[in-house]
């Protein structure tokens, strides 16, 4: 063997070494995939996920139909009817989102003065058919009961930043 062949052998050897010892590097280190069905990764607090109406601390809706939400929406995805109430404020007979037409943009979180139409944290609301995606007051209201807690905490993390 002459001296340019032992050369290029041990270089070789050497860079085998050297990937080696990388991959053994990162077979012990911890995964960075998940079990996504039992393992969920962390959501920033401005994710724009199912949408949700909120109460006041007193159960009633806050909503004042002031149909800032529906006027801003690009995809024309909300409608909202409203009526006076006896005590001269107004609040919505009929609250509906189209989901098949949202685009999740957040204008209408935005918009809202009493922060009533949020964006919620929950992102796992795949359905069966494209009538369970048109989302009227009721159902609306019961994503708001149900999410709230994480809501109104999200929605203070994002406080400096509005």
């Amino acid at each position: 063997m002459n001296a340019i062949t032992r050369f290029i052998r041990s270089a070789l050897l050497l860079d085998f070494a050297k990937a080696f010892i990388l991959a053994m590097r990162y077979f012990f280190r911890r995964k960075a995939t998940l079990n996504y069905p039992f393992e969920k990764g962390p959501l920033s607090p401005r994710f724009r996920g199912q949408h949700a109406l909120r109460r006041y601390d007193s159960g009633e809706e806050r909503c004042i139909a002031c149909k800032l939400c529906e006027a801003i929406c690009p995809a024309q995805a909300i409608t909202i009817e409203a009526e006076p109430r006896q005590d001269a404020s107004r609040r919505t007979t009929r609250y509906d989102i189209d989901m098949t037409k949202c685009i999740y943009c957040g204008f209408c979180q935005e918009a809202c003065p009493v922060d009533a139409i949020v964006e919620g944290p929950n992102f796992e609301f795949a359905t069966e058919t494209r009538e369970e995606l048109f989302y009227d007051k009721s159902k609306l209201l019961d994503n708001g009961d149900r999410w709230e807690g994480e809501i109104a905490q999200n929605l203070k993390l994002d406080e400096p930043y509005r």
